[in-house]
């Protein structure tokens, strides 16, 4: 089990970040704000997915006006990132946001920080302090001579004083940047320094591909590390595969068991099959399956249900047929041809059943 790190809890709309709660999975809207019914499609199809929290980008006061209706008919809580202006941080707040995303040292000043922060009080909402690599204070690179994980830890810790000198205390923190190593050693650093909830991500990360591993690397590090109380994948994709990856991230490291997990052996001069086939629509029937199993789909038999016999049920490939096992055990042949069908049927019957065995949600 990963001994995570201690932290205060703050709310947002009701879904609880730090504080011992799970991890929480985010996303962003990539929409124009302004386009009110692409937005609220956007946020249902990101609850669908599994998204728990989602921000908005609310650019001008347009953004800010639409915010409200979206606010109104959004499923899931939301937080309004803003940047520059402090007018449209107290006009998102007005507008019954979540939670803000703003970076104090942007905002317009001290005296526009205290507005910001007295607003966000009396209403009972949470500040997220965003640091990012690309954003930083004119001083600070002067300072470092560079975007450093100690220049973005120097740079947050500001922000959270010009807050804190308000009375303001329901605040997450994020530092981040595109370089992996950067980003792990300011989220070590900046978890040394405070007991405020982190919110871990890689920003920039890339598409799909590229991006996804970055992120795997860099939010799979500090997991490990018990650092981390809510996430965000940030990839040039749809927000979609952004809770995807997270939730993947969050079961590999055992933090939290969603969905049906497929684990699969390279292949090699012993297998038997069209493995790349079979492991591919296996993956594709059993991505809407919400139940916290682990499946197998290994190439032979000589070491198949040996190396798979922490799965919940899974199948080893042999001349003609395959073997079809649940821990370990086997459970009867099936032809190459009905492997898949029947694979899936014991699937959704596991999954009925509740009888999965190799973690369930933590």
């Amino acid at each position: 089990m990963i001994e995570r790190r201690k932290t205060r809890r703050v709310v947002v709309g009701g879904v609880p970040i730090g504080g011992g709660a799970p991890v929480t999975v985010q996303s962003m809207t990539k929409t124009d704000t302004r386009d009110i019914e692409a937005t609220v499609r956007q946020l249902e199809s990101l609850a669908k997915a599994g998204c728990e929290i989602a921000r908005c980008a609310i650019p001008d006061a347009a953004a800010a006006a639409a915010f409200a209706e979206i606010k109104r008919r959004s499923p899931l809580p939301l937080v309004a990132d803003i940047h520059f202006d402090y007018r449209l941080a107290l006009a998102a707040i007005a507008a019954g946001a979540d939670k803000l995303r703003i970076n104090p040292g942007n905002i317009g000043g001290r005296e526009r920080v205290r507005e910001v922060a007295r607003a966000a009080k009396e209403r009972g909402m949470p500040i997220r302090v965003g640091v990012n690599a690309g954003s930083l204070e004119k001083d600070l690179l002067a300072k470092y001579g560079r975007p450093c994980a100690e220049a973005l830890v120097e740079s947050a810790k500001r922000s959270v004083s010009l807050l804190e000198d308000e009375g303001f205390s329901d605040i997450v923190i994020s530092i981040k940047a595109s370089d992996v190593v950067t980003t792990v050693e300011a989220y070590e650093a900046v978890s040394e320094a405070t007991d405020y909830p982190l919110h871990v991500g890689l920003t920039e990360a890339g598409g799909p591909r590229a991006g996804t591993v970055k992120s795997a690397v860099a939010i799979g590090a500090l997991l490990l590390k018990g650092i981390g109380d809510t996430i965000r994948v940030s990839l040039t994709s749809e927000p979609e595969e952004e809770v995807r990856v997270a939730r993947e991230i969050l079961s590999s490291v055992g933090l939290r068991r969603f969905v049906v997990e497929v684990i699969s052996c390279p292949t090699c001069g012993r297998c038997h099959g069209d493995l790349f086939g079979i492991v591919g629509e296996v993956e594709r029937r059993v991505a809407g399956i919400d139940a916290p199993l682990r499946v197998a789909v290994m190439g032979c038999e000589v070491n198949g249900p040996g190396e798979a016999r922490e799965a919940d049920i899974g199948v080893a490939l042999g001349e003609g047929a395959g073997l079809l096992f649940a821990h370990g055990k086997p459970m009867g042949r099936v032809p190459h041809d009905e492997i898949v069908p029947r694979l899936v049927e014991e699937i959704h019957r596991v999954a009925r059943q509740g009888q999965g065995a190799s973690g369930g949600l933590v």
